[in-house]
C-alpha cells in the first residue's frame, strides 16, 4: 500500500501532531489530534490567524530557495517564473488577508422587521472546524497554499495532502509547514492514491480538491456521503476568440499558454481565429522565437512535463491535425517544444479533451457567431478569453458565454487580482477563492438573533386566532 512518508519535523510550532508512518491507522491518528485541538477553539481568535499568516509569509521569505530548487526538479521551472507564478501570488494573497482580516470576520447587523420587534440580529461569519485541502501536480506551492490562506484565515484547521506527481516541493512542504505554522492545528500528509483514499473516508467540514474532473468526481462522492461541502477547481478548454491577429495579441495568447510547458488549468486550450489566420500564426510563431530562442527544448525558462505519461499523451495528440510551428520532442527530457497546429480534427482527443501541455490548435471561424456557438456547443470552461478591441464585442462575449471567467486581452491576468473570485461553472469547477471570496467559502456565514422576553411583543400572534389577532397578524406580516 503506498502510503505517505514521515519527515522528520524540527522544533515544530506547539503540540505537533503526530508524524505519520506506513500503518494506515496513524491517518486517524492524525486527524483526531487535530480535531481535539481544533474543538479547543485556538484557531479562532483574529490574533491567531493573524499570526499564522504572517508565520506563512515568513516561511516563504526565508526558504524561497529551497522551494524553488523543488519547483526546477519537479517541472523544470525557471527560478523567475516559479518565483512570480508560485511564491509571489501566495504572497499577495497573505498580504490581501493580512489587510483586510478585521474587516472580513466582523459581524453584519441585520435589520429586523417589525413583528419581531425590538430584537437584533446579525450574520456572523464563523470557522467551519478542519479543512482537507488536496493540490495538483502543476502548480504545486501555489495551489496548496493559496486555499491554506483562506482556511487560516477563516479560522480553521487544515490537512494539506499535496501531489505525489511533484515529489520535491511535497516533501519540502512537509518539513517547512510544521516548522513555520503551529502543528496542533495544520498538517502535510504525503501519499498517492491510497492516501488520498483513506482521507477522503474520513469526516471532514469541507473538502477542497484542484485537479481534473475524473478525480473530483471520486472526490465528490466520497464527500456526498457524509454530506461533506466541497470546492473542486478544475479545468476544462479555455477558449481564445481572436479577431486582432496583431502581435501584441499574439504574444500575450503565447506566454499564457506556454508559461509553465503548458500545464495550466486557465491556459488558452484552443483558438479560434476570424480574419487572417496566416498572419496571427506567423506571429505567434513570432512570438514564441521572441521567449525562447531557436531551441525553446533547451532554452533555461522553458520547462518540462511533469511525467512520461503525460508526455506520451501529448505526443499522440501531435498526430490530429497540420503542425506548423514546433512540434520537436525529447523523450529524454521530457521537453516538447511550443507547438502550433491548425486544420485539426474536432473530433480528436485534441479537440475533445483539455490539453494541458505546449500545444496550441488554432481553429479557423468565419464569424465571431461562429465562435460564440462553438464555445457554446461544449462544456463551460475555467476561463474564455477574448482578443479583440471592440467594445461591442466585448460587451456580446460578456453577456453570451458562459465560463468561470471572461478576461479581454489579458489572459491569466485574473489569477493574480486578489480581489477577483477565481473558480468554474458547471464542468470546470465548483464555488471560488481568492481574497474574500475564499474566506466566505471556508466559513459557516450563521444568523444570529437575539430578542428580550422581559416585553412579551410576540402574544398578538399565539392561539387561539381571534377575529382582533388575525388582524393584527395581517398588518404585520
Amino acid at each position: 500500500m503506498g502510503l505517505f512518508t514521515s519527515n522528520p519535523l524540527p522544533d515544530p510550532v506547539g503540540d505537533a501532531a503526530p508524524p505519520v508512518d506506513e500503518h494506515p491507522s496513524r491517518i486517524t491518528e492524525v486527524l483526531g489530534h487535530l480535531r481535539r485541538s481544533a474543538d479547543t477553539r485556538i484557531t479562532h481568535p483574529r490574533r491567531f490567524r493573524a499570526q499564522q499568516l504572517r508565520a506563512l509569509e515568513k516561511m516563504l521569505a526565508e526558504r524561497t530557495g529551497e522551494f524553488l530548487d523543488a519547483l526546477a526538479e519537479d517541472l523544470g521551472k525557471s527560478a523567475t517564473e516559479a518565483k512570480f507564478s508560485e511564491i509571489d501570488v501566495v504572497r499577495s494573497e497573505i498580504d490581501h488577508a493580512q489587510r483586510h482580516l478585521s474587516e472580513w470576520m466582523d459581524s453584519t447587523a441585520v435589520k429586523v422587521p417589525l413583528a419581531l420587534q425590538p430584537a437584533m440580529a446579525k450574520v456572523e461569519p464563523r470557522p467551519l472546524g478542519v479543512v482537507l485541502i488536496i493540490g495538483p501536480w502543476n502548480y504545486p506551492l501555489q495551489l496548496m497554499l493559496a486555499p491554506l490562506v483562506a482556511a487560516i484565515a477563516a479560522g480553521n484547521a487544515a490537512v494539506l495532502k499535496p501531489s505525489e506527481l511533484a515529489p520535491a516541493t511535497s516533501g519540502v512542504l512537509a518539513k517547512l509547514l510544521p516548522m513555520y505554522l503551529d502543528a496542533r492545528v495544520y498538517a502535510v500528509i504525503e501519499g498517492g492514491v491510497d492516501t488520498a483514499t483513506e482521507l477522503l473516508a474520513a469526516r471532514w467540514d469541507h473538502i477542497f480538491f484542484t485537479g481534473g474532473q475524473q478525480v473530483a468526481r471520486v472526490v465528490a462522492e466520497a464527500a456526498a456521503k457524509q454530506l461533506t461541502p466541497t470546492t473542486l477547481e478544475l479545468g476544462g478548454k479555455s477558449p481564445a476568440v481572436v479577431d486582432n491577429q496583431s502581435l501584441p495579441t499574439a504574444k500575450r495568447l503565447a506566454y499564457a499558454k506556454f508559461m509553465n510547458t503548458g500545464q495550466t488549468c486557465v491556459a488558452p486550450d484552443y483558438v479560434l481565429s476570424i480574419g487572417d489566420t496566416d498572419a496571427l500564426i506567423a506571429r505567434l510563431g513570432q512570438a514564441i522565437a521572441g521567449f525562447y530562442g531557436k531551441d525553446p527544448i533547451n532554452h533555461p525558462d522553458y520547462g518540462r512535463i511533469v511525467s512520461r505519461k503525460h508526455f506520451d499523451r501529448l505526443v499522440g495528440m501531435l498526430d490530429s491535425g497540420e503542425v506548423v510551428h514546433g512540434g520537436d520532442c525529447d523523450a529524454d527530457t521530457l521537453r516538447i517544444a511550443p507547438t502550433i497546429m491548425r486544420q485539426v480534427d474536432l473530433d480528436s482527443k485534441l479537440m475533445q479533451e483539455e490539453i494541458f501541455g505546449p500545444i496550441l490548435p488554432v481553429v479557423e471561424v468565419a464569424s465571431f457567431d461562429e465562435a460564440l456557438e462553438f464555445i457554446a456547443a461544449r462544456p463551460s470552461p475555467l476561463a474564455a478569453y477574448l482578443m479583440s478591441e471592440s467594445p461591442r464585442l466585448q460587451s456580446i462575449f460578456s453577456d453570451r458565454v458562459r465560463a468561470g471567467a471572461i478576461v479581454h486581452n489579458a489572459p491569466l491576468a485574473q489569477m493574480v487580482i486578489p480581489s477577483l473570485p477565481f473558480g468554474g461553472v458547471g464542468a470546470s469547477g465548483m464555488g471560488s477563492y481568492h481574497g474574500k471570496y475564499g474566506f466566505d467559502r471556508l466559513s459557516q456565514i450563521r444568523s444570529e438573533l437575539s430578542k428580550t422576553t422581559v416585553i412579551d411583543t410576540l402574544s398578538a400572534i399565539y392561539p387561539p386566532y381571534t377575529w382582533a389577532k388575525r388582524k393584527i397578524i395581517d398588518r404585520l406580516l
